[in-house]
């Protein structure tokens, strides 16, 4: 991919620096919800990142095992990694042996740094080395500018790949990976507890904060099935509160993918030019969802050149 490609593709892919409450500068507003015994997860809020914030916007957390842990999500810096790894210290002293990298979004990734003392076994899906080849020097790049070359955190990639199907043990607990197509990204991994039941679709499930497209609209909407599929009653979403009923989570996602692919495919229908369909596709979901005019259009961008040569 060319530098030019590469830089669209983060401003338009859903380049995801967003949410989190300050981390430096009131680290005690923070806190970490156990929404299961010993699972523990921290809520992002719904804000762009800023230096502030850290770019800890994502739903980051952990799950305790008989023999060690498994942290979900890494964070979106070195610095929300590395106050991530001191919330896990303050309740457990068992070994991090997992770390998921469920995307290559930065929030979801940039944390990883701080636990390279740990020495776990970083997870990804069998797709993500290449989109962290492709973009992680410019989500890095820009991380620093926005925090600072010591915040930022750096690229690291998994040492385990997940191309279908895996699963992980921890003691008495077992998690099922699930290896996504192209769908919020190119590089989407879910993760099952079969211990409580939660499911953990990170970014595949967005909950009051609009979701990001940064992959096939399409096939999000396939992989949305999929997920509903696997029976689950709750989730930890990647974006939004930190336990919800699946079913009602999923059904509002739909509804707006639906919309953007409905309207978006009019518009190409139409002869409609990007540049207003961006004004006008899915202005009907505009009071459903927080930061809705800050990525509706990059939504609508991504849609309308996946479906205008469908």
């Amino acid at each position: 991919m060319s530098g030019g490609a590469t830089r669209r593709a983060a401003l338009f892919g859903g380049f995801c620096l967003c949410c989190l409450p300050r981390l430096g500068l009131a680290a005690e507003s923070l806190s970490m919800d156990e929404v299961a015994p010993g699972i523990f997860i921290r809520r992002g809020p719904d804000a762009e990142a800023t230096p502030a914030n850290a770019d800890g916007i994502a739903n980051i957390g952990f799950i305790v095992g008989r023999d060690g842990v498994l942290v979900t999500e890494s964070g979106g810096s070195l610095t929300d990694g590395q106050w991530l790894r001191a919330e896990i210290a303050k309740r457990t002293d068992k070994p991090i042996r997992f770390v998921m990298l469920t995307h290559v979004h930065p929030d979801h990734v940039f944390g990883a740094a701080a636990f390279r003392g740990d020495n776990p076994t970083f997870v990804g899906h069998a797709a993500l080395r290449g989109a962290l080849d492709a973009r992680g020097a410019f989500y890095r790049q820009r991380l620093a500018e926005i925090l600072g070359e010591d915040k930022a955190g750096e690229v690291v990639y998994p040492t385990m790949e997940v191309k279908d199907r895996a699963e992980i043990d921890i003691g008495g607990r077992v998690l099922r990976l699930t290896a996504h197509g192209n769908a919020h990204t190119s590089c989407d991994l879910s993760m099952l507890d079969t211990g409580s039941g939660l499911l953990f679709p990170a970014d595949l499930l967005f909950v009051g904060r609009i979701p990001s497209l940064d992959g096939s609209l399409r096939g999000w909407l396939g992989e949305i099935e999929r997920l509903k599929g696997m029976g689950a009653a709750k989730a930890v979403p990647g974006h939004g509160p930190t336990l919800v009923d699946v079913a009602p989570a999923f059904a509002d996602l739909t509804r707006y993918l639906s919309a953007l692919r409905d309207e978006t495919r009019k518009a190409v229908a139409d002869s409609v030019p990007i540049e207003s369909a961006v004004r006008t596709v899915a202005q009907g979901e505009k009071d459903r969802w927080a930061l809705f005019d800050t990525y509706n259009g990059r939504n609508v961008t991504q849609a309308y050149q996946e479906l205008e040569w469908e």
